[in-house]
């Protein structure tokens, strides 16, 4: 209205040239004077709603159709084999193109609009974690030594053969007990039922388990570190170091409640273990087999054999002759 060029507008407003060029485009509307003849001139509110529209035009535009493919893929793997949505999509990043997938928080979305067969009730994990706090409780009898004791090696995961162990009961009463063993590095889970929760059945796992990895076994077993539960008070009379975790503190074995909670997806609380037939071979097989972010996506299995293998090139370059044992 003043009269002003774009290049002093510019200057003034300390901005592009083209910018100022561009909004004043934007903005021009034609009007009609009272004799008929047509004027251009600036609207502010009309460059407003041109710049509106065209960025309801931009971002990316929605790939269902695309990956068809894919979200059927993770409809099938979230459904039938109870995966969850990073770890199909970490896996299928391995195999698929990625310009025909979608990531993780596209799938959230799709989710919570309905475009999937899949559900929220599907996703088993999905719910708000609160912030752990510090709390000082009483202590409980320690049946060893502490977790604070246990070497910066082990803390940090640099040695493959330490193990984190618990129990996960099913009935409170009358029913048997899953011994549950997880090592620090592969996340191999290992799964043995027990008579009862008392330390004479854990005792005659473990003997089991000197069975049946034979010469492997102090090297597969280094150390174990468990809560202060009394099943666990004899583990240090089978030649593997014990460290027990701080009482109330089950985030010093993160790893194996983490593979308890996966336990729980087949095994809900208060569900008889004792009617499960077999089941806890199915449930490690199915936990050893999960794709994990933490690991490349590779599975427990993978990693684990691949460690084992390690073990029993070291020792046979030492001139020592182990037997294979029975992994599964």
């Amino acid at each position: 209205e003043e009269g002003y060029t774009p290049s002093t507008i510019a200057k003034k407003l300390k901005r592009h040239r083209s910018t100022i060029c561009r909004e004043i485009k934007r903005g021009s509307t034609t009007q009609k004077k009272t004799n008929l003849t047509t004027y251009e001139t600036y609207f502010p509110e009309t460059g407003q709603a041109v710049y509106e529209k065209n960025r309801l035009a931009c971002g990316n535009k929605s790939k269902l159709l695309k990956a068809e493919p894919f979200l059927q893929y993770v409809e099938q793997k979230i459904i039938e084999e109870k995966w969850s949505l990073d770890v199909v999509v970490g896996k299928a990043k391995l195999s698929m193109d990625r310009s025909e997938m979608v990531c993780t928080k596209t799938l959230y979305s799709y989710i919570d609009q309905c475009l999937l067969k899949i559900r929220n009730m599907d996703l088993l994990l999905k719910l708000h974690r609160k912030p752990r706090k510090n709390v000082n409780r009483a202590n409980k009898r320690v049946y060893g030594d502490s977790i604070s004791q246990r070497p910066k090696t082990i803390e940090e995961r640099n040695e493959f053969g330490h193990w984190e162990i618990d129990t996960v009961i099913g009935k409170k009463s009358g029913d048997q007990v899953l011994l549950t063993l997880a090592e620090r590095i592969s996340r191999k889970h290992l799964i043995i039922p027990l008579a009862s929760k008392c330390s004479q059945a854990v005792d005659n796992a473990i003997k089991e388990l000197k069975i049946k990895f034979d010469s492997l076994f102090n090297c597969l077993f280094k150390s174990i570190t468990a809560d202060n539960g009394s099943e666990f008070s004899n583990l240090n009379n089978h030649g593997v170091k014990t460290y027990f975790a701080h009482p109330y503190s089950a985030w010093e074995r993160g790893t194996n409640e983490h593979h308890n909670g996966l336990i729980r997806r087949f095994i809900p609380k208060g569900k008889a273990i004792k009617d499960l037939t077999k089941s806890q071979e199915r449930i490690q097989n199915w936990c050893n087999n999960l794709p994990r972010e933490i690991l490349g996506y590779k599975t427990p299995e993978e990693v684990f054999m691949y460690e084992v293998q390690q073990l029993i090139l070291g020792q046979t370059q030492l001139g020592i002759s182990p037997q294979t044992p029975v992994l599964a």
